[in-house]
């Protein structure tokens, strides 16, 4: 009995635990890769990528074919015997095996080949970029769930603040210190700092709904783990954006994916020379056939299936050999557009460089300005706290009316509040260019 209670015991305890689990940025990233829609379909056209390889490596190996018909005729023949025509009735029929392979044409398998290869680093990269932004988007959003929750926090500590100033004001009162209307204003700030409580409450219902709708997972009783994002100090992670701009230049995937579609342009290229060049076909073949009379003369039998398809036996090999002399500039034209392509594609290239240098640049601009105003917030919290001690001395002291107090009051709350805001940007911004220099780490 009692190995029962302590097995139910900890079976309740197991269940509290999963019921109440929470989720670290880690394990919001990898669910949120595993069950995004976009991404299972990228990871399905990188299938279809690698068939094409498939399909190209085909074209390097020779075909074979086998058929085989038979056919019923019906009709009179002469009979050099008896002078006389006498109705036959003959079926006879064939049997082949063919095979033919490409000896050469210009290089065009062997390319099309190497563009199949492409096509599946392409759509690697087409994932990878997904996965980037998907993985970005899941940082900001859980960072907004522990922005709400601080701003939570912050508003309940007002709250209790608030309720412990109608108890003092409520003793001041019935003793005569104070009007009815100042304890009036303390019951009014305390109503407005519980619609605060409720506000945030409800930010922070909604940051966890968002997240929680970003990974495919049911809401109730969805909650992340706290991270511990620490002070942000003056000290930035990069001494300026040209650094983070030389290690994003070799890990972004819009970059690599834009070098392959010039090495893609190249391969098209090749593809259009190659029809200047001959085309070598080589092919071999194997047959024989039979025939029966169905209704053969006296005296006359048919030879065996056997014996006719052994001595009709025969096989035989060729060879074609296309050489291209004149096909109304076509070839010239298509080679002078895929050149054209190319430099399209040269181009692209230049402007994803720079529109990623000037990204990393507004970045790095960003992070700078970001942790400005956290240091300006932080001050100005300190500030404000230092004004609230003295304020709350002097209105307990009764020297500082309700209503001086709470502007006091409401200047320390709006610099909470703009600290707690100030240290979530900075922190996300921060992950942006670390994001860019390939150096995101999901802590």
């Amino acid at each position: 009995m009692k190995l029962k209670l302590i097995l139910f015991v900890a079976l309740l305890s197991t269940v509290a635990t999963f019921s109440q689990k929470q989720w670290t940025l880690q394990e919001c990233v990898d669910e949120a890769l595993r069950k995004n829609i976009t991404i299972q379909q990228n990871k399905l056209s990188l299938e279809l990528a690698k068939k094409d390889v498939d399909i190209a490596k085909g074209n390097f190996l020779p075909n074979l074919n086998a058929n085989t018909g038979g056919n019923f005729n019906f009709g009179t023949s002469f009979d050099p015997r008896t002078n006389d025509r006498i109705n036959t009735s003959l079926f006879g029929g064939s049997m082949n095996v063919s095979s033919g392979v490409t000896v050469f044409n210009g290089y065009r398998n062997t390319n099309t080949y190497k563009q199949a290869q492409l096509g599946v680093e392409t759509s690697l990269l087409d994932l990878k970029f997904i996965e980037n932004d998907v993985s970005l988007r899941v940082v900001n959003t859980y960072l907004n769930v522990l922005f709400a929750k601080e701003n939570l926090e912050a508003a309940r500590v007002q709250y209790d603040i608030s309720k412990k100033q109608i108890e003092a004001a409520e003793l001041r009162f019935k003793n005569g210190v104070i009007p009815k209307g100042d304890l009036l204003n303390v019951q009014s700030t305390a109503a407005s700092n519980l619609q605060s409580v409720i506000t945030q409450e409800n930010a922070l219902d909604i940051a966890r709904l968002t997240l929680a709708q970003l990974l495919q997972v049911p809401v109730e009783n969805f909650d992340v783990a706290p991270v511990d994002v620490g002070a942000p100090t003056a000290n930035l992670l990069y001494k300026n954006s040209s650094s983070v701009y030389d290690k994003s230049i070799e890990v972004m995937p819009e970059i690599t994916r834009a070098k392959l579609a010039i090495e893609n342009a190249d391969l098209n290229i090749e593809l259009s020379k190659g029809a200047y060049l001959p085309t070598l076909s080589a092919t071999a073949g194997l047959s024989t056939n039979f025939g029966f009379n169905l209704n053969p003369p006296a005296g006359i039998s048919n030879t065996g299936f056997g014996t006719q398809l052994s001595d009709n036996f025969g096989y035989g090999f060729g060879f074609n050999l296309n050489i291209p002399i004149f096909n109304r500039l076509q070839t010239k034209n298509r080679v002078a557009r895929s050149v054209i392509s190319k430099e399209i594609s040269e181009f692209r290239l230049l402007n994803e460089k720079l529109n990623l240098k000037q990204t990393i640049e507004q970045a790095f601009l960003d992070v700078k300005t970001a942790l400005k105003t956290y240091e300006a917030s932080k001050l100005s919290l300190e500030a404000q706290e230092e004004a609230f001690k003295n304020a709350q001395e002097s209105y307990n002291f009764g020297t500082m009316t309700q209503f001086d107090f709470d502007q006091v009051r409401n200047r320390l709350v709006n610099a909470q509040s703009a600290l707690i805001r100030s240290k979530y940007d900075y922190v996300f911004k921060t992950k942006v260019l670390q994001f860019y220099s390939g150096e995101l780490v999901f802590d």
